[in-house]
C-alpha cells in the first residue's frame, strides 16, 4: 500500500478528506495517545479499522467530534441528562473525556460492536479538530496499534506493522497528555465510570456530585 506521510505544520487536509471518503483509514495524532479513523459513512473504512488492528467487533469505536455541536447528529440527548452533558462538556471539553450516550439509528453498528450506545470526545489538538472538521466534524476512532500491543502516544511509538496497513499518517510528535481518556456512561440511572484516564473521578464528582 502506497502510504502518505505528512508533518504537523504541513498537511493536506483535501488529500485526507479523499483518503477518508474513499474507504481508507487514517492515522493522526489527538491530545491523549495516536488514533487510526475511519469515515463513519464508510462501512469498509470502518471494518479496515478492526483488520488493522487484528481485533475482532466486539470492542466499539469512539466518535471524536470537532465541535461540542455535532453530539447531537449522532447521540439521544435525554432532557434529564442535558444538564449534565453540558456541565461536563463546559468543564471537560475539548479534553479527555469520553462520554457513552444512547446512539441515534445513523450510527453503524460496526462501529458500537452492535451495541445501543456511542462514545463521544473532543480532543483537545487542534491538528486533531481540523483533521475531524474536514470530513463533517465525526471521526469514529480507536487508538492506532495492533490488539494487545503497547499504546502509541507519540509518532515514533507506532508500530512499522500497523503504519503498512493505513493509507495516510499524521506526524504530530509526540500527543501532550500521553494517556487514554477517561470514559464516563451516561446511559444508566447514574453515572458511572468505566476506565479512568487522564480525568480522575474525584475531579468530576466536583462538577456534576458524586457518582
Amino acid at each position: 500500500m502506497k502510504r502518505i506521510v505528512f508533518k504537523e505544520n504541513n498537511i493536506d487536509l483535501e488529500v485526507i478528506k479523499n483518503e477518508l471518503n474513499n474507504n481508507g483509514i487514517i492515522i493522526y495524532p489527538t491530545d491523549t495517545v495516536y488514533g487510526v479513523g475511519a469515515s463513519i459513512d464508510s462501512l469498509k473504512g470502518l471494518q479496515k479499522i478492526y483488520e488493522a488492528k487484528e481485533r475482532n467487533f466486539n470492542s466499539p469505536l469512539i466518535a471524536l467530534l470537532s465541535k461540542v455541536e455535532y453530539i447531537e447528529k449522532i447521540a439521544i440527548i435525554d432532557e434529564e441528562k442535558k444538564i449534565i452533558i453540558e456541565k461536563l462538556a463546559s468543564e471537560f471539553w475539548p479534553g479527555a473525556l469520553t462520554i457513552i450516550l444512547n446512539k441515534k439509528e445513523n450510527v453503524p453498528g460496526i462501529m458500537v460492536s452492535n451495541g445501543e450506545t456511542v462514545g463521544v470526545r473532543i480532543p483537545a489538538l487542534k491538528l486533531a479538530q481540523d483533521i475531524i472538521e474536514s470530513v463533517g466534524g465525526i471521526l469514529p476512532t480507536t487508538s492506532a496499534n495492533i490488539s494487545g500491543e503497547k499504546t502509541p502516544r507519540s509518532f515514533e511509538e507506532l508500530s512499522e506493522k500497523f503504519k503498512e496497513r493505513v493509507g495516510v499518517i499524521v506526524d504530530g510528535g509526540k500527543s501532550p497528555l500521553g494517556i487514554e481518556s477517561t470514559i464516563l456512561d451516561l446511559t444508566k440511572t447514574l453515572p458511572k465510570i468505566l476506565r479512568e484516564g487522564a480525568i480522575k473521578k474525584e475531579t468530576i464528582e466536583k462538577v456534576i456530585g458524586k457518582i
